[in-house]
């Protein structure tokens, strides 16, 4: 798989890593050996970047724990990201992050999940966040006790990146971007090529819509997907499976809609880790061709023309 290079902290990373929400049990059942042997494919395929949170799984926390078991005895095998910020919000009980302590609480909770000492990137899950006095401060802290290595935000507003950036120690942002999900393009993107934040790419398959495996009559029962069955969940998912079906131009007999997508974003300037989900060994495996081609200027021109109502 092609590396890449975080700008701030030299850090190689293969352009394709492990998105780990969905083997924490959120977006249906996965057992645990099947989880555990998704990580470690993906090791073994060349996805170095791990990201993960305090927030994901069925229970809050069981995605990272899962990360943990995977990378018993190969931890040096891995960049380890996760979060912090949103944990129980889902279930109703939200911490008020109101003191830096709240954040390094958090901090060595991660940490015994993980079975580490040390996390490489940690990054807040507040996405609107409006001051971000108490992560910053707490950061900082935990960077000097070497709990974590470095620290990032995940938001798709250029003012909260920005605030969040203010002692230039931010070294990435996460942000949603897809076929079906170009708004980064106008602001973000080319801040964070601009400022050398390195950009960590989710949804790139929109939730599975550029997955091509579901349908117009598809029903979703995850916790994540089930607002699309009816009202405005359902025309959005509608739309957005029209456009995938235009887009299957570029599907090949070597390359699916999936890995098109994927290097779809990846083509961009300012990308720098692309991390879809996996749930299974699988398809680990199939999105990791993503990493050894790219789609054509033709083929990029035409996508991007099937796609221009997303851009905005």
């Amino acid at each position: 798989m092609r590396r890449t290079t975080f700008p701030k902290t030299g850090w190689e990373v293969g352009v394709i890593g492990l998105g780990c929400w969905g083997i924490g049990g959120q977006w249906g059942p996965v057992d645990e050996a099947t989880a555990v042997a998704t990580v470690r494919t993906a090791l073994d395929s060349g996805m170095n970047f791990l990201d993960t949170a305090d927030a994901y799984g069925a229970t809050p926390g069981r995605s990272e724990e899962l990360v943990g078991k995977a990378l018993k005895g190969r931890r040096g095998d891995a960049i380890v990201a996760t979060k912090v910020g949103n944990y129980a919000r889902r279930a109703g009980f939200p911490l008020s992050y109101a003191s830096p302590l709240h954040v390094t609480l958090c901090c060595d909770a991660s940490l015994g999940r993980l079975k580490t000492d040390y996390i490489d990137l940690y990054q807040c899950h507040i996405g609107d966040l409006a001051d971000p006095t108490v992560f910053l401060e707490a950061f900082e802290d935990l960077r000097g006790q070497g709990k974590i290595r470095a620290c990032g935000i995940s938001t798709v507003r250029r003012d909260v990146l920005e605030r969040f950036n203010r002692d230039g120690h931010c070294i990435s942002c996460q942000l949603d971007y897809s076929l079906v999900s170009r708004k980064a393009e106008a602001e973000l993107l080319p801040w964070c090529l601009e400022n050398r934040i390195a950009t960590i790419l989710r949804g790139p398959l929109a939730m599975g819509i550029l997955s091509g495996k579901y349908g117009r009559e598809t029903k979703f029962e995850d916790l994540l997907r089930r607002s699309w069955n009816e009202g405005d969940g359902r025309r959005a998912y509608l739309e957005k499976l029209e456009a995938a079906e235009r887009l299957k131009f570029l599907v090949r007999p070597d390359r699916s809609l999936a890995v098109a997508a994927l290097q779809f974003a990846l083509s961009h300037p300012g990308a720098t880790v692309v991390i879809p989900g996996a749930k299974s060994p699988e398809q680990v495996r199939q999105n990791t061709a993503a990493g050894e081609g790219a789609l054509t200027p033709e083929e990029m021109e035409k996508a991007r023309a099937e796609t221009a109502r997303f851009d905005a």
